[in-house]
């Protein structure tokens, strides 16, 4: 341990500590803009700068370790004015329509100029060559915005192992974005907005669709219905000030139909659809392999994450036959919603609007693809984020915070408490295995509370086993199998476990991957900023959501049993397989 003192008081910490660190630990705030707890801490920004005592010049607190006997003054006269200059600095290269910008209100370096009581900007002169970049469907990269501060580089780099985007070019003329001056469409993005989420400006957002949604509404001659993904309900409510895991399900519901929505759906339901025609293909996988009656891609993957379905693409197109086939819960919400429920309420597809309300950058992409075109219109029109959602909501002057509970309109808007589960890392895993495995056995999954524990939680990378015993005459293959798992979230992470398996360092029967860090409920669409502390707290809100419901089942499902009855037929029947499946492109990485 180390003895230091820091504005007079004295604090020990372990050895190693940087001075940031320990001053937190002691309830002393100093600034920062390009550090990020656990992620990133380089001193680019120098806003972190501190005072010690016999040091040469003023240090960057964010890296600088602490040592015996070290004195620290973070709010001296010295460290004040080179804070607030190099804060002055900052703004006088960045374009400055806070007024208009999505990140009013909501903008790290904003809150530093008014925290350090700028007024005015010191330096006029020349600013940076500022490029729009609005190629893909998912993100827009605005030059004239950005800081600096390489956030982004390092979750694309580190986090997600994608590396789309560097620093170009030196000094002034420093841009950070794809090489060669490009677009994101023009490299390996997979849009995962992940980027965004952590950009401390407004250099990097979501591709705004909340004006065309406006339109959709106002069209008196479109039916525009509306699906809420599950992450939603326990983050929502930190647009209007909630705490973290404050679950909104019923509010969330209230709000939309007062924009207007012609009903408001749940993505769970489509979640349980996933769940019967995901665990039908696992387990007709695991038949045919067993039994020897086919060559079939194992361990299989999940695949409702659209960013690791373009990551696979990119990084692994050999292994896309390990994909599972089905499309992901947003998707065949919009194929149902055009077709199924289209023909019950008397309405032709194209006379549809569908719109996501999603955690994820990334669905918006996907919303786009040409595979995403099954019920002969595209299967959704419009996503989303919850930022997006909760700006229409304040647009519209809600008080979303007093406002009373509403229900999901049926009969695709019913949803187990497996399905609100995919909104965390493990979810999806522990959703299928509640279904499988009683599928199988006739029996409830041999989890306390049908909790899958080993795989929930934040570690990185995660594995479950379970061995079949008493199966149903149908499943008897399965007697004495033991059933491994494995679950990754951030695509570094996914990385690894690949690259594990090609080693054959481990082996596994499903794999569940999503896109981001703690799974949806830390999506790129989220409010910001997302540390570990507020997906804990999302994560645990689900999970009450979950507990709280008496159908915690997929296959338990009213609703998904009357859609197999009146339309689809049977899992992985003829009409959802035209519906509800899809296959996947090798991408050449550039």
């Amino acid at each position: 341990m180390v003895k230091l003192t820091i504005d007079n008081e004295v604090v020990e910490v372990a050895e190693g500590t940087t001075i940031l660190a320990a001053a937190r630990r002691a309830g002393i705030r100093i600034p920062t803009l390009c550090y990020l707890e656990d992620v990133q801490a380089i001193g680019a920004c120098r806003v972190c700068m501190v005072e010690v005592e016999g040091a040469r010049s003023l240090v960057a607190s964010c890296v600088a370790p602490v040592s015996e006997g070290m004195v620290v003054h973070t709010n001296s006269k010295k460290a004040r004015a080179a804070r607030k200059m190099v804060v002055e600095l900052i703004l006088s290269d960045h374009t400055g329509d806070c007024q208009v910008c999505d990140r009013n209100d909501d903008c790290e370096l904003q809150a530093l100029a008014s925290d350090l009581g700028i007024r005015d900007i010191s330096y006029p002169g020349e600013k940076s060559k500022r490029i729009v970049d609005d190629s893909t469907p998912a993100l827009v990269r605005d030059t004239a915005k950005c800081v600096l501060c390489r956030r982004c580089i390092t979750v694309c780099a580190d986090t997600q192992s994608v590396g789309g985007i560097f620093p170009q070019g030196r000094g002034f003329a420093t841009v950070i974005g794809p090489a060669f001056a490009g677009d994101l469409d023009d490299i390996v993005c997979v849009q995962c907005g992940q980027c965004a989420a952590v950009c401390p400006v407004g250099a990097i957002s979501e591709r705004d669709h909340v004006q065309e949604v406006w339109g959709a509404l106002d069209d008196p001659t479109k039916t525009v219905v509306v699906q809420t993904a599950p992450a939603i309900r326990a983050a929502l409510g930190e647009c209007f000030g909630l705490e973290p895991g404050t679950l909104v399900t019923g509010r969330m519901v209230t709000a939309l139909r007062r924009l207007g929505f012609d009903a408001v759906f749940d993505t769970n339901f489509a979640a349980d659809l996933t769940i019967m025609e995901e665990g039908h293909e696992l387990l007709t996988r695991l038949k045919e392999a067993l039994t020897g009656e086919g060559d079939v891609a194992l361990p299989m993957f999940t695949s409702c994450s659209p960013g690791w379905i373009k990551y696979i693409e990119y990084f692994y197109p050999d292994m896309l036959d390990n994909l599972s086939t089905c499309k992901s819960p947003q998707q065949m919400f919009g194929a149902i919603a055009k077709t199924y429920y289209a023909q019950k309420i008397g309405k032709k597809p194209e006379d549809m609007i569908v719109v996501s309300i999603m955690p994820c950058t990334a669905k918006k992409y996907e919303a786009q693809r040409p595979e995403m075109r099954d019920s002969g219109v595209q299967d959704v029109d419009y996503v989303l984020t919850t930022r997006e959602l909760g700006r229409m909501i304040t647009e519209a002057g809600i008080d979303f915070v007093n406002l009373p509970d509403g229900k999901q309109d049926s009969p695709i808007g019913l949803g187990s408490g497996a399905a609100d589960i995919f909104a965390n890392t493990g979810g999806v895993m522990e959703a299928a295995l509640r279904t499988a495995w009683e599928v199988v056995t006739g029996r409830e999954l041999p989890f306390d509370n049908l909790h899958v524990t080993p795989v929930a939680g934040l570690d990185g990378i995660k594995e479950a086993s379970a061995t079949f015993t008493d199966c149903q005459p149908e499943w008897s293959f399965l007697e004495g199998v033991t059933a491994k798992v494995a679950v990754a979230h951030g695509l570094g992470n996914a990385r690894e476990l690949i690259e594990k398996i090609r080693a054959g360092e481990a082996a596994y029967h499903f794999i569940e991957i999503m896109t981001c860090p703690g799974g949806c409920i830390g999506g790129g669409g989220q409010p910001r900023m997302t540390t570990d502390a507020i997906r804990k707290k999302r994560i645990e809100a689900i999970y009450k959501e979950d507990e709280g419901k008496t159908l915690r089942k997929s296959h338990m499902n009213p609703e998904i049993t009357q859609v197999y009855e009146e339309f689809l037929g049977a899992p992985l029947g003829e009409l959802s397989h035209k519906l509800l499946h899809t296959k996947y492109t090798p991408r050449t990485k550039v």
